[in-house]
């Protein structure tokens, strides 16, 4: 059967405002994941993302990942680049070192990075304490999607009704939002040391207002497999006075529709362990109950100053296995202070 990678779609959804939107606080967002099949390095979410007034200065955060807890990072704000690609559509977005470009909508995407990071270490960020050493990165990745795109909200009644502006967690997710997983292939050097690999990827195009202060957290997961099959949800902790929350995800069998889908088990936030930590989850969806074990390989580490309003927060690479089919694939999460051991 053949995959609708559009899911139904139209192109729109991809292209960068052409001109500054009036808003204020609009943004114009788009971010990538991408992991190594051999589980040699990882990409935990990079991306740049315009913020209505002033779109001359984009917000960026590159991270780069390797297994025994060597970190790259550089978030910061970098000159916007042009939005208009060679064919005159706006299929770009920029900030700095960092360009997200759209090669055809929902079928080939382009990143590249050329400049500096800080080099530091998983331990060395726990402290806040990233040091001075920076290295030169490069950097050009190409993801083609393999699974159709999920927009939040859509999966069910109860998604949409908790995504309304009505409340908080509508404001959190930040306005029309779509990710979609993808395979991926490129070449990241390293102060001048080439490595050159395949792997997955997931890709975020966001567009709308974002409004985080009050968050109190969230677990996200997804990944694709050898077979086609995938997984994918978005769930926040009850709110803090105890009541459901936004949960929302589903499952793709390698062909056709994505399938709804929840999650019933889902990992937490409740401390930082670089590798290893057990981040199994369980979903419920019409295929029924759904196991998927999963152990973490590398990741990105943030504590954020409380006046961002931005709890703890950690983005990882997992290695996942659905019924003995294994994958790495991405996760991120945050929770309050108050549920997260911080380092001493």
């Amino acid at each position: 059967m053949v995959v609708d990678l559009t899911g139904g779609l139209k192109p729109d959804w991809e292209y960068s405002f052409a001109e500054p939107s009036p808003t204020e606080g609009m943004r114009d967002a788009a971010n990538l994941w991408v992991w190594d099949d051999r589980g040699l390095i990882g990409l935990p979410r990079f991306g740049v993302e315009s913020v209505a007034p002033d779109w001359s200065k984009n917000q960026m955060e590159m991270s780069v990942a390797f297994p025994d807890g060597r970190l790259l990072r550089n978030w910061e704000h970098g000159a916007g680049h042009p939005t208009k690609g060679p064919d005159g559509r706006h299929t770009r977005l920029g900030a700095g070192p960092l360009e997200l470009e759209c090669i055809e909508p929902f079928q080939r995407y382009r990143a590249t990075y050329d400049g500096s990071a800080t080099d530091t270490s998983f331990e060395a960020l726990l402290q806040r304490a990233p040091g001075s050493k920076q290295a030169t990165v490069q950097y050009e990745i190409e993801c083609e999607p393999v699974v159709p795109p999920w927009v939040q909200g859509t999966m069910s009644e109860d998604a949409a009704r908790m995504l309304s502006p009505d409340n908080p967690e509508g404001s959190f997710m930040g306005g029309e939002r779509l990710e979609q997983l993808c395979r991926a292939k490129g070449r990241v050097a390293i102060n001048g040391v080439e490595l050159t690999f395949t792997g997955g990827a997931l890709r975020i195009r966001r567009k709308g207002v974002r409004n985080t202060p009050g968050f109190w957290g969230h677990c996200w997961q997804s990944a694709v497999f050898p077979s086609g099959r995938a997984f994918g949800y978005i769930a926040y902790p009850p709110r803090p006075d105890g009541q459901p929350s936004y949960n929302e995800g589903y499952v793709f069998t390698g062909e056709g529709k994505l399938i709804p889908a929840r999650v019933i088990q889902a990992p937490w936030l409740t401390g930082f362990q670089y590798k290893g930590e057990d981040v199994s989850l369980v979903l419920e969806s019409g295929l029924g109950t759904i196991r998927i074990s999963a152990e973490t390989a590398m990741g990105m580490p943030s504590l954020p100053d409380s006046a961002t309003g931005f709890p703890p927060l950690f983005q990882s690479i997992v290695r996942y296995c659905w019924d003995g089919e294994e994958a790495y694939g991405m996760m991120e999460r945050s929770n309050l202070p108050a549920r997260v051991k911080l380092p001493a």
